[in-house]
Parts: structure tokens; C-alpha cells; sequence
């Protein structure tokens, strides 16, 4: 539309100068079902729950407030992920916890949602777009990014517990923006929460699409922003 044929004539025939992203549900996605792993893990531990109902009680712990600072993901996460794990499954064996915490800092535990993500990164890179990672994660996820071999698609990544702020905080954004050098309104955010990814990236002065609703890949992401794939 106008707006963006405005935003074109601003940055030389593109609409952003920087595309920032999510990880969980945008970039990757389990391989797994997480109730099928924390039981399947959990078997030899007597974990008994059916899939749905350590899904049921995920979902009613994840809702909790959590903590003073309401901010899930400190440092490495365990604590939180301590009490998922043990709210989830009644299980709250130790070795349980650990060989799960582990699991999902592997690569076998998560594949990329896209598998064209990167060609459409790289590209978008070699036009001059810089890009990011936003995601509420704890310090697990820079490994992951590594042992995934995707970390190299990113000119900076800001995740919530090194910056002490979580989506949809717009400071997180704000932080993204900093890291790669350019203003709020250069930027585009896209992610599959509309409450986290969408209003937090506006609330921060940033564009901002729905993975899943607005594009669907990451080809369509980089058109969009006005480079061929």
C-alpha cells in the first residue's frame, strides 16, 4: 500500500531496516509434543499423568503470577522450569529434572519452523537488513542457537534473561533495536503471540507481524520487506 511504497522511498526500495524475530513457535518449534517428552522422561521416574492431563497442569502453572520480579526466565531458568516440571507431572525428582532441562538443550529437541529460514535471513542480511533474535528464553538459548547452526543468521540477539526485561515488555525491543543499531519505527517484529510479539513490538515503536496471520514464511517475511528470495 502507501505506506509501504512511503517506507520504500525512505530506505531505498526496502520497508525495514532490521527484521527482529521470536524463537519459540516463530524460528523453532519442539519436535516433540512437551507433554509426550516430560512422560516419556519421566516413565522411569513413576511419572503417571496421561499426556492431557501434564498438559492441563503446564498450562495452569505456566499462569501462575511468578515470583516478585514476574519475570520467568532469570538467568538459566531452572527455578521456574523446577516448579513446571514438578507442577506438571508431580514428579520432583531431581535426576527427572535435569535429564529434561537437558533434553532441551539439544538440537534433537527442537527443528526449525521454516527450514527455509535461513536462505531468506542470509538474504535479507546481504541487502543490508539487520536481524535479531527477541525471545523470552533463558541462558540456554545461545547454545541452542549454536548447536542448531543457526546463530550465524543473527547480527544480535536479546533474550529476556540477560536483559532482565520479557515480552511484551517493550524494553526487550527497545534493547534488540540498540544492539543492532537502528531506531523503533526501522524495525519489524514477527512473532505467533499476538500479545508478547505484536503489541509488545508496537508498544515499543516497531512494526510488527503475526507469524501464522500476517506471513507464514520467512521467504514472505523477506518480499515483504522488499527482498527476493
Amino acid at each position: 500500500g502507501d505506506y509501504e511504497d512511503y517506507r520504500r522511498h525512505l530506505y531505498g526500495g526496502l520497508t525495514h531496516k532490521a527484521l527482529l524475530v521470536d524463537v519459540a513457535g516463530t524460528l523453532l518449534v519442539p519436535s516433540q509434543p512437551m507433554a509426550q517428552i516430560y512422560r516419556q522422561i519421566g516413565a522411569k521416574y513413576g511419572v503417571n499423568y496421561s499426556e492431557c492431563e501434564i498438559l492441563n497442569r503446564y498450562r495452569r502453572a505456566y499462569e501462575q503470577p511468578w515470583g516478585k520480579s514476574c519475570r520467568r526466565y532469570v538467568n538459566d531458568g531452572r527455578q521456574f522450569w523446577q516448579y513446571i516440571v514438578s507442577s506438571s507431572t508431580g514428579c520432583s525428582d531431581s535426576h527427572y529434572f535435569e535429564e529434561l532441562y537437558n533434553y532441551y538443550t539439544t538440537e534433537k529437541a527442537w527443528h526449525l519452523c521454516d527450514p527455509d529460514a535461513g536462505n531468506a535471513l542470509e538474504a535479507l542480511r546481504k541487502a543490508g537488513v539487520k536481524v535479531g533474535v527477541v525471545s523470552n528464553f533463558d541462558t540456554r538459548l545461545r547454545p541452542l542457537l549454536r548447536a542448531l547452526k543457526c546463530d550465524h543468521w543473527f547480527d544480535a540477539v536479546a533474550v529476556s534473561a540477560e536483559v532482565e526485561a520479557e515480552k511484551p515488555n517493550p524494553v526487550i525491543f527497545l534493547k534488540a533495536c540498540e544492539l543492532l543499531g537502528v531506531h523503533p519505527e526501522d524495525a519489524v517484529h514477527v512473532g505467533d503471540d499476538r500479545r508478547n510479539d505484536v503489541w509488545g513490538a508496537r508498544d515499543a515503536g516497531c512494526d510488527a507481524w503475526l507469524w501464522g496471520a500476517d506471513v507464514k514464511s520467512f521467504r514472505e517475511v523477506a518480499e515483504r520487506i522488499g527482498v527476493v528470495v
